[in-house]
């Protein structure tokens, strides 16, 4: 069992000198620490774990480590480690089997982070997030040949030359919120997460190779991106995210023109030279392996069209994400590559139609989770909820709110199993007979007829036992229902 000193928040000057000699995890974190001192640690020759997070800490003496050179985890995020960096440095250097060291939000540069970290062989993880980095090189990181996992969101990051490359086992790299412009010729086989997410990034190209990547997350949302991202040719990749971004598909236009041989090429400016790499967007596309992709996430861009082919390409799919966009149609079918959906948002577009092909097989056999909310539908395609035997029993959760619909036909869901559906802003959709309803009487468990005009209480919601939650607000309801009292609800919002 691991002897743990919590001495948090005790407006402490310095450390404690009578905490048992066997404390292998000291917790200083939020007192008023400016120095550790050479004598500071003498006592805890089995340290394995300190956390001086939040204190003032602006100098470590040199000697401070010496009596516990067995320290694996060293927290110092949060101090003024920048006035003191070469003395900080050399006690730093006294720790051959430190692995985890956090020295975020310490105003440190670039320089002196190379300082702090250069005799650190042993790392495996690093934390320099939330200080004033702003340029990477070769110089920086030279040393962390086991570095694992590379933290460095919240900086200024501008740009990085070779940074990474000779740190040949990282598996996560992390330059969330900082000013990168772009990535180009990404070439970290071995990475398994990259998360560069809030930059200015206009566009991705991975390098061109046949290597197999081991990137499995690429998080790339709420950045600036024009084009999909050319992605490695080989990989692993299950999670593409590409949330908030101004992505579209130029394989054709709005006015019906066809841009199929459509090439972009993108002047990369080093210094005194200048490479031009020239893009057939729609071939890089098709180049790059996405078999294994599960979830794809393009919610918040400009995409008003889904090339031909391009889900074909992602048959593990399980989640896609395409709410707020501009797509005006898209069409489900029978052997759609889509078999393992399970989610689908289309909520917020300006879909106008939702075509489907329905007859012996299965669309979407997998789907729980369909949002169709706010868009122009008007009408549903008949029998696309009831055909298919196996989207009947896997969908729970459908959303339809604010759609535009002018009536949902006879009896759309029966012999499904949905136990959420929303309804809502639906003017016109509920103005006929309602006893359709009754087929989701037993699995239901939250309706949503939020301003759908309803003025008569000729909905009788006696059996509707396993309903827990139920919205018939902005209506024009002259009496309570009758048959609500039947029931155990939760939550009723008239």
């Amino acid at each position: 069992v691991q002897s743990t000193a919590d001495c948090t928040g005790r407006w402490l000057r310095s450390v404690p000198g009578n905490l048992w000699g066997d404390t292998e995890e000291l917790l200083l974190d939020e007192n008023t620490i400016q120095v550790l001192g050479n004598t500071s640690l003498l006592s805890y020759h089995q340290l394995r774990c300190l956390s001086l997070t939040k204190n003032r800490l602006e100098l470590i003496e040199p000697g401070a480590f010496l009596s516990s050179q067995g320290l694996r985890t060293l927290s110092l995020a949060d101090n003024l480690l920048f006035t003191n960096c070469s003395l900080t440095a050399a006690s730093l250097s006294a720790l051959p089997a430190l692995r985890t060291l956090d020295l975020s939000g310490n105003r440190l540069t670039e320089d002196m982070v190379s300082v702090l970290v250069w005799n650190l062989s042993s790392l495996e993880s690093l934390s320099v997030a939330r200080n004033i980095i702003m340029r990477l090189d070769s110089s920086v990181f030279t040393n962390l040949t086991h570095l694992l996992e590379l933290n460095l969101e919240k900086n200024y990051i501008f740009e990085v030359d070779q940074a990474f490359e000779g740190l040949q086992r990282l598996q996560r790299l992390n330059l969330a919120y900082n000013y990168l412009p772009c990535v180009v010729e990404f070439g970290l086989t071995q990475l398994r997460v990259l998360n560069v997410s809030n930059n200015v990034i206009e566009w991705f190209l991975a390098l061109e190779s046949d290597d197999l990547f081991e990137l499995e997350v690429l998080d790339l949302s709420h950045n600036r991106l024009l084009f999909f991202p050319v992605l490695p040719r080989q990989s692993k990749l299950h999670s593409l995210l590409l949330k908030d971004n101004e992505m579209s598909f130029y394989q054709r236009l709005p006015n019906g023109t066809s841009l199929a041989d459509v090439t972009v090429q993108f002047l990369l400016i080093d210094g005194n030279s200048t490479n031009v790499t020239t893009v057939s967007l729609w071939d890089e596309i098709c180049h790059s392996n996405l078999s294994s992709l599960r979830l794809l996430d393009m919610s918040q861009n400009q995409v008003w069209y889904l090339p031909e082919g391009f889900l074909a390409q992602m048959p593990s799919l399980t989640h896609l994400k395409l709410n707020q966009n501009c797509l005006e149609t898209f069409h489900l079918a029978e052997g759609d590559p889509l078999a393992m959906l399970m989610e689908l948002d289309l909520s917020q577009n300006q879909l106008e139609e939702l075509g489907a092909e329905v007859g012996a097989g299965d669309v979407l056999p997998n789907l729980q989770l369909f949002n169709l909310s706010t868009n122009r539908l008007r009408a549903l395609p008949p029998g696309v909820f009831t055909s298919s035997r196996k989207i009947a029993t896997a969908l729970t959760h459908l959303s339809l709110a604010g759609c535009g619909l002018r009536g949902l036909g006879v009896h759309p869901f029966q012999g499904t199993s949905l136990m959420y559906l929303d309804l809502s802003d639906n003017h016109q959709a509920l103005s006929r007979d309602l006893g359709w309803l009754q087929d989701l009487a037993l699995t239901l468990r939250v309706l949503s007829l939020r301003n759908t005009n309803l003025s008569s209480v000729a909905v009788d919601f006696s059996a509707f036992n396993s309903l827990v939650r139920l919205d018939l607000s902005g209506n024009s309801l002259p009496v309570f229902p009758t048959s609500l009292g039947l029931l155990k609800l939760r939550s009723l919002d008239l």
